[in-house]
C-alpha cells in the first residue's frame, strides 16, 4: 500500500493538480457546514442520490423526459411512488433503473465495507447491470471470450485477463482510500477512470464508476455528509468535458492523467456547488 501512496502522492505533485484539490476541498467544507444541514443532512443526502443517478444516467445518454424529468422519475423511483417495472421493455429505462439503483446502493457502503473491495465492487454491478445483461455475468470480471462494447471511443477494451489486473489495481485503491492513508479525490479520480478505460464487466462499467467516486469521496472524509453530487459534476457542460478527460486517461499519457485530474477537481467544485443547492432546497423545504 505504501507504493500505492506513493505513487498517488506523486500524481497530486502533477502542475496545477494540488491547487485544484485544494480548491476543491475548500467547495466540500463549505458545504459540510451549510445551515441546511444541521439537522436534516439525511434528507440532503438522499436527494443528493437523487439527482446523482439522474446525472448518471444522463451520462450513459439514458434521459426518459429530459432532465428535470428525469430527476423527478428518479425521486419516484427511489420512494416506492414508481414500481421498477413500469417500462422494462424500454433500454433506456433498464439504464435509468441501473444507475438509479447503484447510487441508491452507495447510501450502506462506508469505510469498514470498503475493506472488502471485491464484494463492493461485485454488489455495485449486480445494481448498476441487473437490467442489462444475464444473471450469471453479475458481479463478476470478464472471463474467457466475453467482450464490452462500451465507451468504444477509448479504444478496445483490454482482454478479460488484462481488465481482472486493473480491477485487481482499482481494489487496492480502494483499500487505500478504507484506509484513508491517500488524497481522497486522487484515489476516487483515479478508481474512476479505471473502471471505465480497464471495462472489467461485460456492462454497466461506468455506472460502476460513478458509484465508487461517490462512495470514496464520502468514506475518504472528503465529503462526510454525501451531499455533494459528483455525478452532476461530471455530468455539468453536457458531459463532453466529461468523456474527453477519460479519453484523455486512457491515452496513457502523463499528460492525460494530468488532465483527468484536473476535470476531476473541478468536478468536485461543481459537486459541491450542487450540494449547496440540495442544502437551500432542503432548508426552504422545496424538495418535492
Amino acid at each position: 500500500m505504501t507504493a500505492i501512496s506513493h505513487a498517488l502522492a506523486q500524481l497530486q505533485a502533477l502542475p496545477g493538480v494540488e491547487e485544484g484539490v485544494a480548491t476543491a476541498r475548500e467547495a466540500c467544507t463549505g458545504l459540510r457546514w451549510h445551515e441546511g444541514l444541521r439537522r436534516r443532512t439525511p434528507e440532503a443526502a438522499a436527494e443528493s442520490r437523487v439527482r446523482g443517478a439522474a446525472a448518471s444516467a444522463m451520462l450513459e445518454g439514458a434521459e426518459p423526459a429530459g432532465s428535470e424529468g428525469s430527476v423527478d422519475l428518479v425521486r419516484d423511483l427511489m420512494r416506492g411512488a414508481m414500481p421498477w417495472s413500469a417500462r422494462q421493455e424500454d433500454p433506456v429505462w433498464r439504464v435509468l433503473a441501473g444507475a438509479v439503483r447503484v447510487t441508491a446502493a452507495t447510501e450502506g457502503i462506508g469505510p469498514v465495507q470498503l475493506k472488502a473491495p471485491a464484494q463492493v465492487l461485485a454488489a455495485l454491478h449486480s445494481f448498476a447491470a441487473r437490467e442489462l445483461i444475464p444473471a450469471e455475468q453479475l458481479g463478476r470480471p470478464r472471463t474467457g471470450g466475453e467482450d464490452c462494447r462500451e465507451w468504444v471511443e477509448l479504444g478496445e477494451a483490454p482482454s478479460p485477463a488484462g481488465a481482472t489486473a486493473r480491477l485487481q489495481q482499482v481494489q487496492d485503491l480502494i483499500r487505500v482510500a478504507a484506509a484513508g492513508s491517500a488524497p481522497t479525490l486522487i484515489v476516487a479520480a483515479v478508481a474512476h477512470a479505471e473502471l471505465v478505460v480497464a471495462r472489467p464487466f461485460v456492462a454497466g462499467n461506468a455506472l460502476v464508476a460513478r458509484a465508487v467516486e461517490r462512495v470514496i469521496l464520502r468514506s475518504g472524509g472528503l465529503d462526510p455528509t454525501g451531499v455533494a453530487v459528483p455525478e452532476v459534476g461530471h455530468a455539468d457542460r453536457a458531459g463532453t468535458d466529461y468523456r474527453g478527460a477519460l479519453g484523455a486517461y486512457a491515452s496513457g499519457g502523463q499528460e492525460g492523467v494530468r488532465l483527468w485530474l484536473l476535470h476531476c477537481a473541478e468536478a468536485v467544485q461543481r459537486a459541491a456547488a450542487e450540494g449547496v443547492r440540495v442544502a437551500d432546497a432542503v432548508r426552504a423545504g422545496r424538495l418535492r
